[in-house]
């Protein structure tokens, strides 16, 4: 096969490329530098090499080879269980954990991106075998840009409103707008509370953002993503300064109370908007034959969604 190095190399070069392309730390500090991007940046060449080298061996009819590249591909299952593993020994030391599900989100999309280099590094060699090395660039961006856009990830802003909300101490009791949060008896703490807590409320747009605010997993990955980029002004001994994240039974809004160390209300709802929606997390009702009826009867009460007179309000909730 010595004959197809072009095409190997080529792969190779691009499906490398298209990882470093997806390998970025962000706000939420993962992977960490350098050592998370050497780790991956080592899986990509693998994962890219075995692309390449599938189309060169498919020219030349080695099955055997055909069969090396599956079980090279079923590795990358694996990297599912490393991601999950090295942010659970973190969750630990963490004041706002990002909760299991945002966990395996996570997971779930670092393992998405090695079969997305191996498909790039796979159309590249293809291009390169069938026409030159400009076909074989086209192949790979295109099917690299058609991949990601595939798997693009919504965030919360597509499903929900979000909107600033004061934070007010009435009495004993923590209020969000008008979701209330907590009751609590210390002097100190509601003060300090009445002048650094910032807080917001989340109107879901249709039914389907109603179920997304109504896992406790989306909420929890919401504080993690807002006490990240903000911090937050509390300890192990301090619960009632936790950042928390109450729904409204009656209009399914959610209410978020953050007591944070910088106190940016534009840079909380900004980051709110940005927290993507988990899968586990998405509503489906729509899609499902069983959620029509549901989905019918809530269109019938349609100012349920962000009202304050309905009772109910979770008709399209089927979790």
């Amino acid at each position: 096969m010595s004959q197809h190095g072009g095409a190997v190399g080529l792969g190779l070069l691009v499906g490398l490329l298209a990882r470093v392309a997806m390998l970025r730390s962000d706000y939420r500090q993962y992977p960490t530098y350098p050592h998370g991007y050497s780790t991956h940046l080592f899986m990509g060449i693998f994962a890219a090499l075995a692309g390449a080298v599938t189309i060169p061996a498919l020219f030349e009819k080695e099955w055997t080879a055909v069969t090396f590249f599956l079980l090279v591909a079923e590795q990358f299952r694996s990297i599912r269980g490393m991601e999950r593993d090295s942010l659970k020994a973190l969750e630990d030391n963490e004041l706002v954990p990002r909760g299991s599900e945002y966990i395996e989100s996570i997971a779930r999309v670092f393992e998405t991106r090695y079969y997305i280099v191996i498909v790039v590094a796979a159309a590249t060699a293809l291009g390169f075998e069938m026409q030159s090395v400009w076909t074989g660039l086209v192949f790979g961006a295109v099917v690299f840009m058609w991949t990601v856009l595939l798997t693009r990830v919504e965030v919360i802003g597509e499903s929900a409103i979000v909107e600033a909300a004061p934070v007010t101490v009435r009495g004993s009791d923590v209020w969000v707008g008008d979701i209330h949060i907590f009751s609590m008896g210390l002097r100190q703490s509601r003060e300090f509370i009445s002048e650094r807590a910032i807080g917001a409320i989340l109107t879901p747009k249709n039914d389907e953002g109603r179920d997304t605010l109504a896992n406790p997993g989306q909420r929890q990955a919401m504080l993690h993503d807002a006490a990240s980029m903000l911090g937050v002004r509390v300890d192990l001994d301090t619960p009632e300064f936790a950042p928390q994240a109450k729904r409204d039974l009656r209009t399914g809004r959610v209410a978020v109370y953050l007591v944070p160390m910088e106190r940016d209300q534009a840079a909380l709802i900004e980051m709110l908007r940005r927290t993507p929606v988990l899968e586990s997390a998405r509503g489906r009702a729509r899609f499902l034959k069983a959620g029509h009826p549901a989905k019918r009867g809530s269109r019938t009460g349609r100012k349920e969604v962000g009202g304050n007179d309905s009772e109910g309000g979770s008709g399209g909730n089927h979790r």
